[in-house]
C-alpha cells in the first residue's frame, strides 16, 4: 500500500487529504503535536525523532505545519507564525536528507496572499506580484526555507493556496454563521477579489500533480475565475435563503477585528490569484462555480421517509 505522511495535518486541510488519499486507498499517516489516533505520530515540528523512519520508501511528504494567521499581528504571534512554518520546513528537509529511500515528492503549503493585493492584474505563478508586507514576506521565508533544502531524488512543489471552502473548517464556517444571524452582507467596499477552491478540487489537485511526475515548483490553487466580497456574501445568502445581511463598513470591522483577537487583511485584501499552471495542464475543476460549491458544501442531503 502507498504510504503519504502529512505534516501538521490534525487540521482542516490536513483531514481533507487524509480522507481523500485513505478514500483512493493510500496508508495515511499524520504527524501531530497531539496524538489521538492509531495513524497519528508525535513530532514537535522542530526536531529529529522516531518520526523520522516512516519517511523511509514514502510515496508523499506534506507539509501544512505553522501556527494559524487568524490572531493579531502582535509582535509574539508574528515571530511563532514566522517560526513555525520556517522550523518545521527546516527540520522536515533534514529528515529526508537522512533516508536511504526519501519520499518520492514533497508538497510545501504556503499561501496565494504572497501576492499583492490586486483588483485587476492577475496574479499567476509566472507573473504574479510578490509585496512586502507581513504575511508576503512569511510566506517569502516559508519558501525560501524550502528551496534551501536540496534533495536530488525527492520532486518538490509549492502549494500557494487560496481560501478553501469546506464543509466543516475553514472561511465557510464563521461567514456562514454571520449569514445565519442576518450580518452576511458585503464586508469594506465588497470589491475586493476573493480568491477560492473547493475542498474536494483541492484534494484532487494534490493528487494530480502527485500523479503527474514531471510537475514540479510553484502552483496556485485556486479556482480560474475569481469572486468578489459582495457576490461570495449575496450567494451566500441567496443558498441560505437570507433576504438580507447587514454591510460591514471597514472601521466596524476593525473593532470587530479587535474584540475577537483577529485581523482584517483576512477579508479585506484583494485576492485575484489565478491557477495558470494547473490550466496549463488540462487540470479540470469539478466546482469553479460559485453557487455550485456553496449549495454542495451546505445543502444537506434530503432525507428519506422510513418505510415500515
Amino acid at each position: 500500500m502507498k504510504h503519504i505522511l502529512i505534516a501538521g495535518g490534525s487540521g482542516f486541510l490536513g483531514q481533507v487529504l487524509e480522507e481523500h488519499f485513505s478514500r483512493k486507498g493510500y496508508n495515511v499517516t499524520i504527524f501531530t503535536r497531539n496524538p489521538k489516533k492509531a495513524n497519528d505520530i508525535f513530532w514537535d515540528a522542530k526536531t529529529l525523532g522516531p518520526w523520522v523512519s516512516s519517511l523511509e520508501n514514502s510515496e508523499a511528504l506534506i507539509n501544512l505545519t505553522g501556527k494559524s494567521v487568524d490572531c493579531r499581528y502582535t509582535e509574539k504571534n508574528k515571530q511563532r507564525i514566522l517560526d513555525s512554518r520556517i522550523e518545521s520546513t527546516r527540520i522536515l528537509g533534514v529528515a529526508i536528507n537522512q533516508c536511504k529511500f526519501p519520499p518520492k515528492v514533497w508538497f510545501n503549503s504556503s499561501t496565494a496572499t504572497i501576492y499583492k493585493g490586486s483588483l485587476d492584474t492577475e496574479m499567476t505563478e509566472d507573473a504574479g506580484e510578490i509585496g512586502d508586507d507581513f504575511s508576503m514576506n512569511i510566506a517569502k521565508s516559508w519558501e525560501q526555507a524550502f528551496y534551501e533544502s536540496v534533495h536530488s531524488k525527492t520532486r518538490k512543489l509549492i502549494l500557494r493556496t487560496s481560501i478553501v471552502l469546506g464543509k466543516h473548517g475553514g472561511a465557510l464556517i464563521p461567514l456562514q454563521k454571520l449569514t445565519q444571524f442576518g450580518l452576511g452582507g458585503k464586508q469594506g467596499s465588497g470589491h475586493q477579489k476573493v480568491s477560492w477552491i473547493h475542498e474536494k478540487d483541492f484534494a484532487n489537485a494534490v493528487e494530480f500533480l502527485l500523479e503527474n511526475q514531471q510537475l514540479e515548483g510553484v502552483f496556485n490553487l485556486s479556482v480560474p475565475t475569481p469572486t468578489d466580497n459582495k457576490t461570495l456574501m449575496k450567494t451566500l445568502r441567496k443558498i441560505m435563503n437570507k433576504p438580507f445581511g447587514i454591510a460591514h463598513p471597514k472601521w466596524l470591522l476593525e473593532l470587530g477585528a479587535m474584540l475577537i483577537r483577529t485581523e482584517t487583511e483576512l477579508i479585506l485584501k484583494s485576492r485575484n490569484v489565478i491557477p495558470k499552471r494547473l490550466l496549463d495542464q488540462a487540470f479540470s475543476f469539478e466546482y469553479d462555480n460559485l453557487e455550485i460549491a456553496l449549495n454542495h458544501l451546505l445543502k444537506s442531503p434530503k432525507k428519506t421517509s422510513k418505510i415500515y
